[in-house]
């Protein structure tokens, strides 16, 4: 082709540049020291101005804030599948809870022994965590679209999940949330996807939007919050159905009555297959394998869900 009529590189250049300075081009711009330079001054570009944002009245653009952060990075990063873990930040690895029997034992405090001894019994829960994370990003590394394990980001069942991921070396994703006594991310997120929200029903949001399956842990008040928010919103319809897994029969049946929820006519005794017990991280996933026909990565699994 005779390209002789073209302009020079540096000519072609100029017709797809800016015709504006971006915002961190602006934001960049040094001013020389003047009588607007102090901390009372409103001379500051409003969206570097920290202390305007967090006036009471700029509450929906922190909202909009906190929605838009996690999607516009995670599409950067290319997560579109995920799996939701839930479960108790108290929950302490084996190791741990040997150590603490150990202590309490040779100290011979009966409190402590008590205490230690049901962080002995809930502590496989913790391994169960870690190996189905790791089961999770094992198996679905070769797909199309890889699936990526999602935690709340803190201690126990959390750092289980994060922990799985990344001991065969994969990514995964930690959504915190700034609480009164609340602790450091664990060590094992990914760190360009360790997210910290203000809002929990963002947070929430983000658990749901691109999660093909949730996976709940024995937990507290936060991890019931969080279950029953998932099967309300499949059983209204609000959100489209996906496998919910409830890791300890025991456990679940004997904190909740679901049998006579179904015999006072609380829910139907169809919203009982909202979701399905199961005991190991091989279980869980021969579930998943099996609702998806042994593709995890179908279409639509990583589509951000816009109803929630």
């Amino acid at each position: 082709m005779d390209d002789r009529n073209d302009p020079p590189a540096d000519k072609r250049s100029e017709l797809t540049a800016r015709n504006f300075p971006t915002a961190q081009q602006e934001a960049a711009v040094q001013t020389p020291p003047s009588p607007y330079s102090g901390p009372e001054s409103a001379y500051r570009l409003a969206f570097t101005d920290t202390q305007f944002l967090l006036r009471e009245e700029l509450r929906p653009v922190r909202m909009q804030l906190e929605l838009l952060k996690p999607e516009v990075v995670q599409r950067e990063q290319g997560i579109e599948s995920t799996i939701v873990i839930f479960g108790s930040a108290r929950i302490v690895p084996p190791d741990v809870a040997q150590r603490m029997l150990s202590d309490a034992t040779s100290a011979g405090d009966a409190t402590a022994l008590s205490i230690a001894k049901s962080h002995i019994a809930m502590s496989h829960y913790y391994d169960e965590a870690r190996r189905f994370a790791t089961l999770v990003t094992e198996k679905s590394r070769g797909l199309a679209t890889p699936i990526y394990v999602v935690t709340g980001g803190g201690p126990g069942i959390m750092e289980a999940g994060n922990r799985g991921a990344h001991d065969v070396g994969g990514k995964s994703i930690g959504l915190n949330i700034v609480l009164p006594h609340e602790q450091a991310p664990n060590p094992f997120i990914t760190p360009e996807l360790c997210f910290q929200f203000h809002y929990f029903g963002l947070r929430k949001m983000h658990f749901l939007m691109r999660s093909t399956g949730l996976v709940c842990f024995p937990g507290g008040f936060g991890t019931l919050d969080e279950l029953f928010e998932v099967l309300t919103l499949i059983q209204t319809g609000k959100s489209r159905r996906r496998p919910v897994l409830l890791f300890g029969r025991d456990f679940w049946t004997r904190l909740i009555n679901f049998d006579l929820l179904v015999q006072t006519g609380m829910i139907s005794a169809l919203d009982l297959e909202l979701f399905r017990f199961v005991e190991t991280a091989d279980e869980a996933w021969e579930v998943l394998e099996a609702q998806y026909s042994c593709d995890l990565s179908q279409p639509g699994n990583g589509e951000s869900a816009p109803d929630i």
